[in-house]
Parts: structure tokens; sequence; C-alpha cells
């Protein structure tokens, strides 16, 4: 494994609650609050716990730029452990998908929840995409499924700046600069520019530059609420 040396800060649930209050109208704010208690207390355990039910609202209560943040929240609060990640995951919307990779770094402590990020590596939502390559795989991705990841961004065109980790993890990769060459003459070959985060990750390596073809800004896709 050849994780980084010191891995992103874990975000501060309290700070983002804070924050995600402040930009809540009162309506949002009372809502928000009593579905962190339900999650606190396992409140309507059973079949269905009631903040799994305000897991699948957030979008409609907390309004669709705020759902994500009250998603992890929620998530925090409730202590989902893998199991019930990985069936939220599993049914939720594009949505819901996203809002577990990124509460993943807060509510996993270990490695168990791989599989999660790696399903998403699959897809082709680059909501999904970003939101897999986060700190949780910063600190749990292996070096190869890691370097795929970062490729897969330049596939897809989710900027790398969504990378967490990216510049420790980068450092010093010889066979990380090898394979974002190779990309690089694939696209040559092909007659299309190199994004323009592709020469950024190189560099990052430590690697010599070499000539490449013109670059392009890579782009980033909309998320879905």
């Amino acid at each position: 494994m050849n994780h980084p040396a010191s891995a992103p800060p874990r975000p501060d649930p309290a700070a983002i609650r804070r924050a995600l209050a402040g930009r809540l109208d009162a309506d949002a704010r009372a809502w928000l609050d009593t579905a962190l208690a339900e999650a606190a207390e396992g409140a309507g355990a059973g079949p269905l716990p009631a903040w799994e039910r305000r897991f699948a609202e957030a979008g409609r209560r907390a309004g669709a730029a705020h759902a994500d943040t009250a998603r992890v929240l929620l998530l925090h609060a409730a202590g989902a452990d893998a199991g019930t990640l990985t069936r939220l995951y599993r049914e939720g919307s594009g949505a819901e998908r996203r809002a577990v990779l990124d509460a993943l770094t807060l509510v996993v402590p270990g490695p168990e929840a791989v599989p999660l990020v790696e399903d998403a590596l699959r897809a082709n939502d680059t909501g999904i995409v970003a939101a897999a390559v986060g700190p949780y795989a910063a600190r749990h991705l292996d070096a190869h499924a890691w370097r795929h990841a970062v490729l897969k961004c330049l596939f897809t065109g989710v900027p790398l700046t969504a990378v967490a980790g990216l510049a420790e993890r980068a450092a010093g990769d010889g066979e990380l600069n090898r394979m974002l060459a190779d990309f690089a003459e694939e696209r040559a070959a092909a007659g299309r520019a190199v994004p323009a985060d592709l020469t950024a990750a190189r560099a990052l390596t430590g690697a010599a530059p070499t000539g490449r073809p013109t670059t392009q800004p890579a782009g980033g896709g909309a998320k879905e609420n």
C-alpha cells in the first residue's frame, strides 16, 4: 500500500452543521434539527428508521443546493455502519449515492467501505466520480486503485481538484507519471488535446517535463440533486 504520509484532515461535523444552518431558512433549519435529533436517537428504529426517511427527503426539505451536506450530517448523526451505507448507496438516487460517498470519511474509520468507492469509480456520472475521490479514497485506496482513480477523473472530465490528497500521493510516484504519459500519447495519437490537469498532475510526480500537445482545461459535470 502506498498511502500518503499525511492524509487529508477529517472534516468537523459541528463546523459543517453550523455552516449549513447559516445557509438555510427557518423552516429548513427546523427540519434539519429534528432530523439530526432523530438520527442521533435512532428514532423509529424498525423496517425504516425515521432518519432514513429524512435522508430521502433532504432535497425537498433542505433544498437541492444543501441536500448533500444535510445527508452527510444525517449519516454521521446516525452512526451509519458499512452495511447501512452500502444499502443506501445501492438503493439510492445519484444524489443519495453521492452523499454516502461524501460521508465515508466521517463515518467509516477503516477500509471496509472501499468497495463502494471502487463501484463509484466505475460510474460515468461525474458527480459520483468526484465524490469517490474524496478524503476516504486518499486514506484507503491502494496505490494501483488510486492511480486508476486519477485516470478515471481525466477520462470523464472531473477536475483533479476533486482528488483529495493529490499532491501528497502523486509526489515521487513514477508509475503514475508513466500512466499519465501513456494517456497523453494516446490522446496525441488520436489528434486530441491533452487536458491541462494531466500536465499539472505529471508535474506533481516530480518527473522532468516533456513536450506535449496543446492542453485544454478539464471540464466538470453538473451534480444531480
